[in-house]
């Protein structure tokens, strides 16, 4: 049974040099509450993996841990809406893996399946093909991607029973059912929890067996008026 925790409790579960994976579509289902946790903290040295990076704007969501310089490697699609990730790539302070976000995910499925690799044309002729295998099959040239693993998933869900079984909304699902397979530690962050038999089992999007700590976010309300007062805030900044 998943253990409910705090997030200053649940982020004492991450330490220095961890591969770490967080959910969410630039801001769309991300646990703002457990990164905002981890960016109060002195973890260093992460490896981050995250399809995208954060909604652009002011410093938020994941770029909060690239501002504190916590994180030494960002594994995603692109960079292009987090500023703070761009400097530091510039920089040359931060190195950054980019892959296609497709193949991204994929990697990610395939770690938590167990798979060896993923075999895919995605990249050929471009600056993604540097330093990766190739493989060639029935006369077609494909690149080789590892799987993606990592010690910790931070994943977002809209409600969770004492179980630890998930329940998401919409396009929230993104990356969390498959970062929840591929994480040794899997932290699942909820708008709301619930007693056991209140989440018919056909709504569950990640089994409790998947999930180790649960812990409690803010509200869908509470959620929704921090991104509308944010695009207010971006606009102004324009």
């Amino acid at each position: 049974m998943a253990n409910i925790q705090t997030v200053e409790e649940a982020v004492k579960n991450i330490k220095d040099g961890m591969k770490i994976m967080t959910a969410g579509f630039l801001g769309v289902g991300a646990p703002l509450k457990m990164i905002d946790a981890l960016a109060n903290t002195n973890v260093k040295d992460l490896t981050l993996i995250q399809a995208v990076s954060a909604h652009p704007g002011e410093t938020h969501d994941i770029g909060k841990l690239v501002k504190n310089k916590q994180v030494k490697k960002f594994v995603g699609s692109h960079i292009g809406t987090c500023p703070e990730i761009q400097e530091q790539y510039n920089a040359g302070t931060l190195e950054v893996e980019f892959m296609p976000m497709g193949t991204v995910v994929e990697c990610i499925r395939a770690g938590g399946a167990g798979l060896g690799a993923v075999v895919t044309p995605t990249g050929l002729g471009t600056e993604v093909e540097n330093g990766r295998d190739k493989l060639v099959v029935d006369g077609k040239e494909y690149l080789v991607f590892p799987p993606l693993k990592a010690d910790v998933a931070i994943i977002k869900g809209c409600k969770a029973d004492k179980l630890g079984n998930i329940v998401y909304n919409g396009t929230t699902k993104g990356t969390n059912t498959i970062m929840a397979l591929a994480a040794d530690l899997v932290i699942a962050e909820v708008d709301e929890i619930v007693e056991v038999g209140e989440i018919p089992y056909d709504n569950v999007g990640t089994p409790g067996i998947l999930v180790d700590i649960i812990v409690q976010g803010d509200s869908h309300e509470e959620r929704k008026k921090y991104f509308e007062d944010l695009w207010v805030r971006t606009k102004k900044m324009k």
